[in-house]
């Protein structure tokens, strides 16, 4: 399923984040262009000091997506009841062809203005592990030395599997950091290619015709001198 409409399609149509006390932690939001026109996003939150997104701002090319990243700072608390009623916002609209980010206007998504602008609303969710790090040593607290030693054995088996899920998805996520990378490194190569001074080519061909006219015209003026008498 994906959140759509006529410029965009988004997914997922919520942002589940894995949360953790004191730790880090992201979802991935693709954003695709379907429309033959240049489309520029902007990412908005209500809660922006929880949040690092990256990018929040971007020009997606005809047909083409993007990956967005949005990652919830480190919590000392979980929230009541694990709800959260945080929200995102993402607002597109059509630019003309071959708009740099860096270049769109401050007023691009003024819905004030002349320009269409269409928004997708997103909430976020908060989802939890269901055998949390530090339930075992609670379960071991609470029976004191009742606790016999099956009972260690299961919840020491129980923290290897954890261990081994944690493993995975830190895998996973450092996969899905490189194709981010690697997607942002194409992005910076088309920026650059289009920036690039068509008139700079001209003139080092110009320059390397010059000196290859000299170097011509030396060499002949070597090969036609006479030669030096000898004794």
């Amino acid at each position: 399923m994906s959140a759509s409409n006529q410029l965009v399609s988004v997914s997922p149509e919520e942002l589940k984040f894995q949360f953790e006390l004191d730790r880090q932690c992201f979802c991935d939001m693709k954003v695709a262009n379907k429309t033959e026109h240049h489309v520029a996003f902007k990412v908005k939150t209500t809660s922006p000091k929880k949040y690092f997104v990256r990018p929040n701002t971007g020009v997606i090319q005809p047909w083409d997506s993007c990956v967005i990243r949005v990652t919830l700072q480190a919590q000392r608390e979980y929230p009541p009841d694990m709800q959260c009623k945080d929200k995102f916002l993402l607002q597109s609209t059509i630019v003309a062809a071959h708009t740099d980010v860096d270049e769109l206007p401050a007023d691009t998504f003024n819905k004030d203005g002349e320009r269409q602008i269409e928004e997708c609303k997103l909430k976020v969710v908060y989802v939890t592990s269901s055998s949390p790090f530090g339930k075992s040593d609670d379960m071991l607290r609470g029976f004191g030395q009742s606790s016999d030693t099956n009972s260690v054995r299961s919840n020491s088996s129980g923290d290897e599997n954890i261990m081994v899920q944690r493993l995975k998805d830190e895998r996973d996520a450092a996969l899905r950091q490189t194709a981010q990378l690697q997607q942002e490194l194409d992005m910076l190569k088309r920026r650059r290619s289009r920036k690039s001074d068509p008139g700079l080519s001209f003139k080092f061909a110009l320059l390397v015709g010059v000196i290859g006219i000299m170097v011509g015209f030396l060499l002949n003026l070597s090969l036609s001198s006479p030669p030096s008498p000898t004794e």
